[in-house]
């Protein structure tokens, strides 16, 4: 179980897992273990951080963490439930710095640690519970840890303490260590890594994966609907097959259901007490070279059982021993005759031992192996033995040199789809032998013609040539992969439209050249278009409306018999558009002007009424605004002049 921070919820619902599970399982198998172990993250930074602080409580200071590890097995596989109950409830949340988490690190441990863990020679289930992605081979470079996971077990004290020395291991690594210990994986993550897990669950044999409840309350129902799942299916896994040796299946499953290929290895929704039998066949293509047998083993994954094959490989034929020495055959006694042919003595050559070594001159047997005196000697494919090419061997036993002059082999004929002949032929003397319905140098033109029919069921429609399975076009206009689609053409309707009008109404352009060109089909007359035939009257038909000079719509149906001829139905009541009535639209022109011009006029004189109450309010703001003094006019003066004697004194 992943013990990082975020599936603190989660450990609470899990602390009572142990009675609860073993009672659930007890209705399925009567022998039942349980053990529990935790993993958060390699113990180094950028994973975790490493302040002093931190390592002690990882968790903000107001929650209570235990210090980070990579795994710890808490404990081993027991039969006791409550003390699965007991150890749990112990268990402390942890926490790291980044998103994914060091899972992988823990499941290496648990499938290579086998008398730590405690696992016994039975179905073995492992739990894999967490709610965030994972680390895998080449992450550990973040930390500065470059040394590749070693597969084997390093737990001191029931912790893993290589963390921080190994890498996580590789996807790959885990399925060989899972397989080779017999180990099924239910993954118990939540929705939102559901995607991620069931990739990992593709690359997994005998793996399976659960959706786990934001706090882990489903865990139990999860388990057993995987186990049923894990334990409904048998799938057969063969170790390393020697070099030149291929393996392939066929299985026999309920229900008379057979497979082959891939598929041939595994069978579905079996149930105990179900039989099903698997086909295995094992074909050599050459001898190894060292000529010792060699073992394959067979078995169904997640079972212990086993089927051990033995092979012997026969690199000699058994007349070998019946060869006569000395014999007649290959030239007076130069020569062991086995198996038909001879086998020459030391220092002579040929096919019947015929030339010495020392007696003939190379360049005069070298004219022999030249084709057309040409310069190549055995067309550079084989070596000239007393004036007989002998070809070439190749790496794959079924690539061969032949002819005479080793001109010709079977691996260097034309390719389609990266196949040789097109996978539709034999590659002869570099030449493909192409199988029947197939044509070209590369046997990769298929003479069906059935993906060449139209929906008329003519071949590209009339219009084209059926070339390697596609239709050629002889018409550009037309385009498609059945020559009938037509961007520019004018429609059935609109080509037909002339014709139609001339033979039913004496009207249209063609009226005057109707019997020339419109005598292609058939015309019969119905009264109204309702009575035209409908489309599931006749399989190609096309309802088409049409106008004519008069604005009048006029209907007609063309459709192609079986017998290539043409049919025309048409429809002789006309759809013509009624004149106007003068007087409504007179009068609601009249009606509308008078509208508009009075809606115009009150338009106007709300404006202007808008625009005095404006005026008059500016006015009566300055009239109170205004101040009146009283003064003098500087350039007044008075009518009156008073005159002032300066004799008088007042007596």
């Amino acid at each position: 179980m992943d013990l990082s921070y975020s599936m603190k919820d989660d450990l609470e619902n899990v602390k009572n897992l142990g009675t609860d599970l073993m009672y659930e399982m007890q209705k399925i198998t009567s022998d039942f273990r349980i053990g529990f172990g935790s993993f958060v993250e390699k113990t180094v930074m950028p994973y975790i951080s490493t302040t002093p602080a931190k390592l002690l409580n990882p968790c903000t200071s107001d929650q209570n963490c235990t210090s980070p590890f990579s795994y710890k097995n808490v404990l081993s596989l027991t039969a006791d439930g409550s003390q699965f109950n007991s150890l749990v409830s112990r268990q402390q949340i942890s926490g790291n710095l980044d998103s994914p988490e060091g899972g992988f690190d823990a499941i290496m441990q648990v499938a290579v640690c086998g008398n730590q863990i405690g696992w016994r020679n039975v179905t073995r289930l492992l739990v894999f519970s967490t709610d965030a992605g994972f680390h895998f081979a080449g992450d550990g470079k973040l930390g500065g840890i470059v040394l590749p996971n070693d597969g084997k077990c390093h737990l001191q004290d029931n912790i893993y303490t290589m963390s921080h020395y190994y890498d996580y291991p590789s996807i790959a690594h885990l399925v060989q260590k899972l397989s080779e210990n017999n180990i099924q994986t239910i993954f118990a993550v939540t929705e939102e890594f559901q995607p991620v897990y069931q990739e990992l669950k593709n690359l997994i044999p005998k793996s399976a994966v659960g959706t786990l409840s934001s706090d882990s309350n489903n865990v139990i129902k999860l388990i057993i609907d995987a186990y049923n799942s894990l334990s409904s299916e048998v799938i057969l896994e063969n170790s390393r097959l020697p070099d030149g040796v291929s393996i392939s299946y066929v299985s026999h499953c309920k229900n008379g259901v057979s497979e082959k290929g891939e598929n041939g290895r595994k069978c579905s929704n079996i149930s105990i007490g179900d039989e099903v039998t698997f086909e295995v066949s094992i074909t050599s293509k050459g001898c190894p070279s060292d000529g010792k047998s060699e073992t394959i083993k067979i078995k169904p994954l997640g079972f212990t059982e086993e089927v051990e094959i033995v092979l012997n490989f026969i690199c000699e034929c058994e007349c070998h021993k019946d060869g006569i020495p000395n014999s007649p055959v290959c030239h007076f006694g130069n020569g062991t005759l086995e198996c038909g042919a001879c086998r020459c003595n030391e220092g002579r050559i040929g096919r019947y031992c015929e030339c010495s070594k020392d007696e003939v001159r190379t360049e005069d047997l070298d004219a022999n192996c030249r084709m057309d005196n040409g310069t190549d000697i055995c067309s550079n494919n084989g070596d000239c033995v007393c004036g007989t090419c002998e070809c070439k061997k190749r790496d794959n036993p079924e690539e061969r040199y032949s002819g005479k002059f080793c001109e010709c082999d079977n691996f260097n004929c034309d390719r389609s789809n990266n196949k040789l002949c097109g996978g539709h032929g034999q590659c002869e003397c570099r030449k493909c032998i192409c199988d029947a319905n197939y044509t070209g140098s590369a046997c990769d033109c298929s003479l069906d013609t059935s993906t060449c029919l139209a929906s008329n069921k003519q071949i590209c429609n009339g219009r084209g040539t059926c070339e390697c399975g596609a239709c050629k076009c002889t018409d550009t206009k037309f385009q498609g992969p059945t020559c009938e689609i037509c961007p520019t053409c004018p429609g059935v309707c609109t080509e037909h439209k002339d014709c139609v009008q001339c033979r039913a109404f004496g009207t249209g352009d063609k009226k005057d050249t109707c019997q020339q060109e419109c005598g292609y089909f058939n015309m019969k007359i119905v009264k109204k278009k309702e009575e035209l035939p409908q489309p599931n009257d006749q399989p190609y038909i096309n309802h088409c409306k049409e106008r004519d000079a008069n604005d009048c719509w006029f209907f007609f149906t063309y459709a192609t018999k079986n017998d290539s001829s043409i049919e025309v139905h048409v429809a002789e009541d006309l759809e013509c558009p009624s004149g106007p009535d003068i007087i409504p639209i007179v009068a609601g022109v009249v009606a509308g002007i008078v509208l508009i011009g009075l809606a115009l006029l009150l338009i106007w004189k709300l404006l202007m009424i808008i625009h005095d109450r404006r005026e008059f309010a500016k006015f009566e703001k300055e009239k109170m605004n205004a101040k009146w003094d009283a003064g003098e006019n500087p350039i007044y003066k008075s009518a009156v002049t008073t005159v002032v004697n300066p004799k008088y004194e007042g007596k």
